[in-house]
């Protein structure tokens, strides 16, 4: 296991997150084990710390920031995204699941580590050359986080990175994300 250290309230990231995420097996099915963040995101000072960590890489070696835009995955890349964007002080984009956006999408079909999903992005989200950030709970398989980027790119953006708060490693979710950027704040 490894971890990014930040401290806040005294604690590293790594305390916050191993005090904070609880693991679920069996969940959604068998076989599949689920991180739960609802006990980090009840408590004020870990949220904090979290989703600061999860902004970093959108800042430079002199902390200005270099993203225009944050993109969070529906539906807990929305709960850790927003909140980063504010941080950052850039706008959001969230990336649905299909039919939830009300107007013209590109749309991306991929593999999840227990079935198959379809995202979308409103077409004008991201300008062409606007550089974002990913932001997800957890990089498992990969397929999530390369779905994004691809709808990035078909938008004409750039994705400066991706940031998530869990990376399941033994499922070698980088090996689809060969050109990209990834932050990872606990690897297991």
């Amino acid at each position: 296991m490894t971890v990014s250290e930040t401290a806040a309230g005294g604690r590293s990231l790594e305390e916050t997150l191993e005090r904070l995420v609880a693991d679920v097996p069996d969940f959604p099915e068998p076989g599949v084990g689920f991180k739960d963040i609802t006990p980090l995101l009840a408590d004020h000072a870990g949220f904090s710390q979290v989703v600061e960590a999860l902004a970093a890489p959108a800042r430079d070696a002199d902390g200005n920031v270099t993203v225009t835009k944050v993109l969070g995955m529906e539906s807990r890349g929305f709960i850790l995204g927003a909140p980063a964007a504010l941080h950052l002080g850039v706008g959001f984009v969230p990336v649905r699941k299909a039919g939830k956006l009300p107007r013209e999408t590109h749309a991306v079909s991929y593999s999840l580590e227990y079935g198959e999903a379809t995202l979308e992005i409103h077409t004008d989200a991201v300008a062409p050359g606007e550089r974002v950030l990913v932001i997800d709970d957890v990089l498992a398989t990969g397929g999530t986080a390369a779905a994004t980027i691809e709808l990035v790119e078909r938008c004409g953006g750039v994705v400066a990175g991706v940031s998530v708060l869990l990376e399941l490693g033994f499922l070698d979710p980088r090996s689809k994300l060969p050109d990209t950027p990834v932050h990872t704040l606990l690897t297991s």
